[in-house]
């Protein structure tokens, strides 16, 4: 028995009755169509995904900035970045280290943060 007889299995298989034929057409055509509409979800993931990158504008263009910015006279400024529509400025004044805030429309210091040492 461990020999499996396959006596009615020739060379060809023997061709589906109607009603097989018809339920192997149905499921072929629910193959095609889950498979379009799992496309179509990818289509649509990848499009917002680009959409969302390229759509990512400041409210602020480049000419609306302040032309200039006053941090101090006896100030070394040691970086500068644009932050959720805040110029952030870290300054070093002697020998003490501050973070300045300031409005990148109009240039007035909106706030400041001394670093001291603990």
């Amino acid at each position: 028995m461990s020999q499996p007889d396959y006596r009615d299995e020739g060379p060809g298989e023997k061709p589906l009755d109607p009603a097989a034929e018809r339920i192997q057409a149905k499921l072929k055509r629910l193959l095609l169509g889950s498979s379009l509409v799992m496309i179509a979800g990818f289509i649509a993931v990848f499009a917002a995904i680009l959409y969302k990158i390229n759509s990512n504008k400041s409210d602020v263009s480049a000419d609306q900035y302040a032309a200039t910015v006053a941090v101090g006279a006896d100030a070394e400024i040691l970086h500068a970045d644009l932050s959720n529509g805040l110029l952030l400025v870290l300054v070093r004044e002697g020998s003490k280290t501050a973070l300045l805030r300031f409005d990148p429309v109009t240039g007035k210091q909106l706030g400041r943060t001394d670093f001291v040492a603990r």
